[in-house]
C-alpha cells in the first residue's frame, strides 16, 4: 500500500464540499467510477446527481474513483497499490457493486484499465461470488452497450434516476436472499432498464453478420430505456463542490433530452422527449447556489431553447452571479441571454451550424441558417464578445466536394462580419469528423473512409491558412476511427478491446482487430442493409426502426422533419 496516493487522495478531499462519509459496514458499498480524471469527472453533472442520489438512501454508502494521473498510475503498479476511492481511501475490489459512467467511447480503454487498476477480474465470466457486481451506464450504455459485454455484468439503459432505485433494491434482497451470482443476474433482469448480457446470445452467420439475438432463460426480448418524466421531482445540481474541474462552475440542469430532430444526434434520439424544468424551481437551485460564489454553469442541450432563458437570466443576475452556458442554438439565443453570457466573463460565444452549405444543413435536419449565425454573431459583438468558435463537421452522408468549399466560404464571410464591425478576435473552427451513430437515422451509412476526411480537412486547413485570426483544430481522424468501430461494435469488438488493454491500449487496437480476423471495413465503411440485424436491437428507445429508416430517407432528398411538439405522435416515444 502506497501511503502517498492515500494522503493525496485525502488532501484533494479536504478541499471538497458537501461529500458524504458513512462508518463502514450496515450500507451496501457502492464504487462510482468515472473512467476519466478527476478534473473531468467532476465537470460530469451525471456523477453528481448518481452520487447524490445513492448516498440519500438509507442502505447504500457510494463513493467515487477516477483515473489516476500517468505518474499516479506507475505508482500505482510499482507499489501494487490497489486503486482506492475518494472517500475513505478504499480499494475497488472491497465494494459490493462497481458502477462506471461511460460518456465516450475512448474512455473503453480507460475502464479496463481502471478495473485492472482496483484488482477486478476482467471478465465478467470469470467473477466468482465474492466478487464485486460490475454495471456501466451513461449515454454509451444506453446506445450499444455490445463493445464492454465481455466486462460488464449489466447495464443501466436511460436515466438513472429512473433505473437505480428499483435496481438497488433489488439487489438488496437478493443478497438477503442468499442468491447467488447467476440467479442474483436473473433477478436484476427483471427491473425495467437493466440489460444483463449474459443472457442473450449473439448468433453470427458465416459472413460474420449477426444473424439472431437469443434472450435466454426468460430475460425480456427487448429492454425498454427507461427516463424522467417529471423533472423537478428530481434535482440536477452540483453536489459536491470543487475548484477542480474543467471550467469551475456551479452546475445545474434547465432541461433534458431535445426534439430538433437533428440526424446526426444519438443524445436527440436516445433522450427523447424534450423535458423542462420549471422556472420556479430553477430559481431554488440559484438561490442554493449563491453561498458557494461560482459562476453558473447551465446545462442542457440546448440552453436558449428553454421557453423562460430570459427570466431565468435575470434571476442568476439579480442573486449577482455570473453565468455560462453548456451549448445554445443560434436560431433561438436572445440578446438577454448574450448579454448575461458577456457580463459572466464569457471571451468566446460558440455556435454549431455542424454544415457549411444550406444542402448539407437540410441532410442533417440542423435547422440552422446563415442569418442565424450572423444575428447571433451581431448580438455577441454588441455584448463585447471578440472571439467565436464554430463546431463543423466532415465525412457527412452525402456530402460532395462544394459541401467542403462551402465551409471556407462559410468562415470567410463570418471573417469579413467581425472585421467590418471592428472586431480583431478569434473565429476558431472546430472540426470532426462525422461518426455514424445508433439509434439515429444514419446508423445504416459508412463512415468516410480516413483518405477522403484528411483530404478535405487539408483543404480547408490550406484555404484558411493565410487568413489572419482564423485558428483550426481538428479531432484526429485515426482516433475517429477507433471511436466509429466501438460506437457501432458487436460483441466480438470486447475481445479486441481485451487484446488491445493487454497489449498496451489503444495503440495497439487496429492489431488487435487484424488478430481477431475482423477488419475496419465491415464496421466503418459499409452502408448497411433496410433489414439488417444490428448488435443494439434487443433494445428499445421508444420509437420505430421503420421511423428512423424515413428520416434517412429524407435526408437523402433534403427534406426537414419540424421538432417536437405537443400532441406529437411520429416517433412513438409519447
Amino acid at each position: 500500500m502506497d501511503w502517498e496516493l492515500k494522503e493525496e487522495l485525502k488532501a484533494r478531499l479536504e478541499k471538497e464540499q458537501g461529500y458524504y462519509v458513512y462508518p463502514t459496514g450496515g450500507r451496501q458499498r457502492f464504487a462510482l467510477v468515472y473512467p476519466n480524471s478527476y478534473h473531468v469527472g467532476m465537470s460530469n453533472l451525471g456523477i453528481h446527481i448518481i452520487y447524490e442520489l445513492l448516498n440519500t438512501r438509507k442502505d447504500t454508502a457510494c463513493e467515487r474513483f477516477f483515473l489516476p494521473e500517468r505518474k499516479q498510475v506507475e505508482a500505482y503498479r510499482k507499489t501494487r497499490t490497489p486503486l482506492l476511492s475518494m472517500e475513505t481511501q478504499s480499494p475497488l475490489f472491497r465494494f459490493s457493486i462497481i458502477g462506471f459512467a461511460a460518456s465516450f467511447e475512448m474512455d473503453y480503454f480507460h475502464i479496463l484499465e481502471m478495473l485492472e487498476l482496483g484488482k477486478v477480474c476482467l471478465r465478467a465470466a470469470e467473477r466468482g461470488e465474492m466478487d464485486p457486481l460490475v454495471i456501466v451506464g451513461g449515454p454509451c450504455a444506453t446506445f450499444n452497450p455490445e463493445p464492454l459485454s465481455l466486462f460488464a455484468d449489466a447495464f443501466v439503459i436511460g436515466e438513472g434516476e429512473a433505473v437505480l432505485p428499483r435496481f438497488m433494491d433489488v439487489y438488496c434482497e437478493a443478497r438477503s436472499e442468499g442468491l447467488a451470482r447467476p440467479e442474483l443476474l436473473r433477478r436484476l433482469s427483471e427491473v425495467p432498464g437493466i440489460y444483463v448480457p449474459s443472457l442473450y446470445e449473439h448468433c453470427y452467420d458465416e459472413n460474420g453478420m449477426l444473424r439472431e439475438i437469443k434472450a435466454l432463460h426468460g430475460a425480456p426480448a427487448n429492454v425498454e430505456r427507461q427516463w424522467v418524466r417529471n423533472l423537478d421531482e428530481h434535482p440536477a445540481h452540483t453536489v459536491v463542490v470543487t475548484e477542480d474541474t474543467e471550467f469551475n462552475l456551479y452546475l445545474i440542469e434547465t432541461a433534458r433530452g431535445c426534439g430538433r430532430h437533428c440526424r446526426f444526434c444519438m443524445a436527440g434520439y436516445c433522450f427523447r422527449r424534450p423535458r423542462n424544468r420549471s422556472l420556479s424551481f430553477l430559481e431554488q437551485e440559484v438561490r442554493d447556489a449563491v453561498p458557494y460564489g461560482k459562476r453558473i454553469g447551465l446545462m442542457g442541450a440546448a440552453i436558449s431553447d428553454y421557453p423562460e432563458i430570459d427570466a431565468l437570466c435575470e434571476d442568476i443576475s439579480r442573486e449577482g452571479l455570473p453565468m455560462s452556458v453548456a451549448s445554445f442554438r443560434a436560431d433561438s439565443v436572445t440578446e438577454r441571454l448574450v448579454e448575461s453570457l458577456a457580463r459572466g466573463g464569457l471571451r468566446t460565444l460558440t455556435m454549431a451550424p455542424e454544415a457549411g452549405s444550406r444542402r448539407m444543413r437540410a441532410v442533417i435536419n440542423k435547422g440552422i441558417e446563415e442569418e442565424h449565425l450572423f444575428a447571433a454573431m451581431e448580438m455577441g459583438l454588441k455584448a463585447g464578445i471578440r472571439n467565436f468558435r464554430l463546431y463543423l463537421m466532415i465525412g457527412l452522408p452525402f456530402e460532395e466536394e462544394e459541401d467542403i468549399d462551402a465551409i471556407v466560404e462559410l468562415a470567410g464571410r463570418l471573417k469579413d462580419f467581425m472585421e467590418e464591425r471592428g472586431s480583431k478576435g478569434m473565429l476558431t473552427l472546430s472540426i470532426n469528423p462525422f461518426i455514424p451513430k445508433p439509434f439515429t437515422p444514419f446508423q445504416w451509412m459508412p463512415m468516410a473512409d480516413r483518405k477522403r476526411l484528411e483530404k478535405s480537412l487539408k483543404k480547408i486547413q490550406d484555404s484558411l491558412k493565410k487568413r489572419k485570426h482564423i485558428h483550426i483544430i481538428a479531432e484526429s481522424i485515426k482516433e475517429s476511427c477507433i471511436q466509429g468501430i466501438l460506437a457501432r461494435g458487436d460483441r466480438r469488438i470486447s475481445e479486441v478491446l481485451l487484446a488491445s488493454h493487454v497489449s498496451g491500449g489503444i495503440r495497439s487496437f487496429r492489431r488487435a482487430m487484424g488478430e481477431a480476423g475482423l477488419s475496419s471495413e465491415f464496421y466503418l465503411h459499409r452502408e448497411r442493409g433496410e433489414q439488417e440485424i444490428f448488435p443494439w436491437d434487443s433494445l428499445s428507445m421508444g420509437f420505430r426502426r421503420d421511423y428512423l429508416y424515413k428520416e434517412l430517407k429524407k435526408a437523402e432528398s433534403f427534406q426537414s422533419t419540424p421538432q417536437c411538439f405537443d400532441g406529437c405522435r411520429r416517433c412513438g416515444v409519447c
